[in-house]
């Protein structure tokens, strides 16, 4: 009992301690190479904060478990762009930009439509899995990630900067990235210390293991996205915070979920059609906020809906476990 509260809170602190240092040298490193910070938010912070998906995903691919690393990234990116960025616009409405609102919105929806459809058209060229993503598949998400990554790399640079926002004290290059590495090993040293502690008091307390697996291990795994982007918004970083999620979005299901089924094929079987229509609805609902509120921004009725539309869809899964 005591073990369990004791890596339920010190997994906690180093989240919240690995955001903060994250966010700060992000936004150094973007300054230095005239990157914009949603783009450093799309790639290194994107990465990173996706990096216990991969490792629970990979594991479960090698393992011949393919509804593990399946459901694990379509849980994530549910609950990254329901509940993350939901709370986010709440805390923070995040403006969105002319990249955002013709490439990288659009694109998390047409690749998220892309990985339904070969999850459930038995494999593109008939190769490998039957009923999920194959070999070939999976080189093809593999293929779009390089790509797109290339494609925000060449345009993704910094756009003029306020005059407050110069008077921020330079941070010198050595000790942004060290901020980085460091914010990012306490990101996932920390999530994976409180997923433990919290499913180690779910079990003493007697609480089913497929409830422990909807809710804490799903958002256990997303802990790293929800701590960055609440201290991007807290910052009044919120380009970061929405290329955090794209980034995250894309990294899980083009490079894990591409990587995961180029080591063994990825089954559907296990995952239901609620599933893959929330996964569907969160990226609809992404692209309606465009048009939906305040023009060019993600603001707080929007974080109002998706959060109205995550709860909805938790509470659906808790009622028929």
């Amino acid at each position: 009992m005591l073990e369990n509260c004791f890596f339920l809170l010190a997994g906690l602190l180093l989240v919240v301690v690995g955001a903060n240092y994250l966010v700060d040298g992000a936004s150094a490193v973007a300054r230095k190479l005239g990157l914009s910070e949603f783009v450093i938010g799309l790639t290194i912070v994107g990465m990173g904060t996706s990096a216990p998906e991969m490792v629970v995903s990979m594991i479960g691919a090698l393992q011949g478990k393919g509804a593990v690393a399946v459901g694990n990234v379509l849980g994530s990116n549910i609950f990254n762009t329901l509940l993350i960025l939901g709370l986010t616009a709440i805390l923070l409405p995040v403006n969105i930009t002319r990249e955002n609102r013709h490439r990288d919105i659009p694109v998390n929806l047409i690749i998220t439509v892309v990985v339904i459809l070969l999850g459930m058209k038995f494999s593109l060229f008939g190769l490998g899995a039957e009923d999920g993503l194959g070999t070939w598949d999976g080189a093809i998400l593999l293929l779009l990630f390089v790509g797109y990554m290339w494609m925000s790399f060449r345009t993704g640079k910094a756009e003029p900067q306020p005059e407050e926002a110069g008077r921020e004290k330079p941070v010198p290059t050595w000790l942004a990235l060290i901020m980085i590495l460091g914010g990012l090993t306490a990101l996932v040293f920390g999530g994976r210390w409180f997923v433990n502690g919290a499913t180690g008091l779910a079990e003493i307390a007697g609480i089913s293991e497929k409830f422990v697996a909807v809710t804490i291990l799903a958002g256990g795994t997303s802990l790293p996205e929800l701590a960055t982007c609440v201290a991007a918004a807290i910052k009044k970083k919120g380009q970061l915070a929405l290329g955090n999620i794209i980034g995250s979005n894309i990294f899980n299901l083009l490079l894990i979920l591409g990587g995961s089924a180029l080591i063994h094929p990825l089954s559907f079987q296990q995952i239901t059609p609620l599933d893959l229509g929330a996964l569907l609805v969160s990226a609809i609902a992404l692209v309606t906020c465009l048009w939906v509120g305040k023009r060019n921004q993600l603001d707080r009725l929007d974080g109002s809906l998706f959060l109205v539309i995550w709860a909805a869809y938790m509470t659906y899964l808790v009622i028929h476990l």
